[in-house]
């Protein structure tokens, strides 16, 4: 498998004059959030709300901050949830893909919305 990307736009939804941001993000599976470069955030003048510890693929770990809230647009989805500040490229992370019911498609290297569910996302509360 390669690596998938897409395009996503991120936005403040506390400061909705700032303009959205539209960027080529990694859908990473083996990621549990978003992932953003710090001149993102700060693009988008988001606050600091904690540190957290992230666990890099070399198995290193960093303290990080944690960002937020952002809202991100995929499609006809959307989601909002809080970012850490890490790294060169946007990472799409495994809460905000199972939030907007995202799917990746391995051997066509893409995301989308979740077929059986093409219009409205959906997901487990049980």
């Amino acid at each position: 498998m390669g690596l998938v990307y897409s395009t996503i736009k991120l936005s403040n939804p506390i400061q909705q004059e700032l303009q959205p941001i539209e960027v080529a993000c990694l859908a990473d599976t083996g990621s549990t959030y978003l992932c953003i470069p710090s001149h993102i955030a700060m693009q988008l003048n988001l606050k600091t709300l904690e540190t957290r510890e992230a666990t890099l693929a070399d198995g290193s770990s960093h303290q990080v901050p944690y960002v937020g809230p952002v809202k991100i647009n995929f499609e006809n989805r959307n989601c909002f949830v809080g970012a850490l500040v890490l790294g060169d490229e946007v990472l799409l992370g495994a809460v905000p893909m199972e939030d907007m019911d995202l799917v990746v498609h391995p051997k066509l290297l893409k995301i989308t919305v979740n077929p059986e569910s093409p219009n409205i996302a959906r997901g487990h509360v049980k």
